[in-house]
């Protein structure tokens, strides 16, 4: 007789594939589930029914982030175009430096005519590069700035990089593998027409898991709103909604509110239902008023926050203009 070992009765109950011995070990297993389905029901519960060896709150948040990271496109995460810091081809070294200082980024979109005819970026690392290469002594290692050429063009110096352009409606996780495979960490967001619609960075990709990113130039959101002697707040427009209720609590904006835009200018035109004109005070939900210092017919710039009255009553909001 053979004497060839027969499989065990345990060994053969064990899941075959990998992702079978996954659910299993989420405690979920199904023969023929859907591992998504599985892990979003997984980390979905309110409780868990391991506690031990179950995941931390940070990493169920994550891991339902990335889940979902499919259904995100880029256009829910762009910047608008609005708001794109851009240069001219033709920008000198010197006027290109200045422009990286006021606006705090490490690159920049570069275009030609207008920014619907963007040519690439330009990276803040390239430009002092070629900066302390003409300040350089090597004589002496003495810095020498007379010896730098400020007006030369930055497309002269070589310095524009290439840049991404992708579809509003391209899923976030197909930019973050384009853009892993490319190195290059922006893109630019194109409408149907051609026409510059926004840009995203790879941080806005990765902000989509983790959450919010701050560094060290970021202003904390209590700078954001400048308190004045009177109680009312001053803030830009472009402040974001959720940094405005941390400082003015939960009442400033319903929840709706914050699903639907994302800053507080964004709020006023919700409320208004158009852009409000310079002077109006707008009354919001909760007795705050907003009153706007300054505006043009497409957008919201500056505004002041007025808190609720002591007595309850709202602020009144000036007329519609004619």
């Amino acid at each position: 007789m053979s004497n060839t070992d027969q499989p065990t009765e345990t060994g053969s109950a064990e899941p075959q594939s990998f992702l079978d011995r996954l659910r299993a070990l989420l405690g979920t297993f199904r023969p023929h589930g859907s591992l998504r389905t599985d892990l979003q029901e997984v980390l979905g519960a309110t409780e868990p029914a391991q506690e031990e060896g179950e995941f931390t709150p940070s990493e169920r948040k994550m891991l339902r982030n990335i889940l979902h990271l499919k259904d995100v496109g880029i256009g829910d995460i762009m910047v608008p175009r609005a708001e794109i810091v851009a240069v001219r081809k033709d920008i000198g070294l010197g006027e290109l430096l200045k422009v990286f200082v006021s606006a705090g980024h490490s690159r920049l979109v570069v275009y030609d005519d207008t920014l619907d005819d963007p040519v690439g970026m330009v990276h803040i690392r390239d430009l002092l590069a070629v900066l302390a290469a003409g300040v350089m002594d090597e004589a002496d290692s003495r810095l020498d700035l007379g010896a730098v050429d400020f007006d030369r063009s930055l497309e002269d110096a070589g310095l524009v990089r290439r840049l991404l352009y992708v579809p509003p409606s391209m899923p976030a996780v197909d930019l973050l593998v384009a853009m892993q495979a490319a190195r290059t960490h922006l893109a630019l967001v194109i409408d149907e027409y051609g026409g510059t619609d926004g840009l995203v960075s790879i941080e806005d990709v990765v902000e989509e898991i983790v959450g919010e990113i701050e560094d060290e130039h970021d202003e904390a959101p209590e700078t954001l709103l400048t308190r004045q002697d009177d109680g009312s707040f001053l803030a830009d427009a472009r402040t974001p909604l959720e940094a405005a209720v941390e400082v003015l609590g939960p009442e400033f904006a319903s929840e709706e509110a914050l699903e639907e835009v994302d800053s507080l200018g964004g709020l006023l035109v919700m409320i208004a239902s158009r852009v409000p004109v310079e002077g109006e005070v707008i009354a919001l939900p909760g007795g705050f008023g907003v009153e706007v210092l300054e505006a043009d017919p497409r957008r919201v710039k500056k505004l002041r926050i007025i808190p609720p009255r002591p007595d309850g009553a709202e602020p009144a909001a000036a007329p519609d203009p004619a």
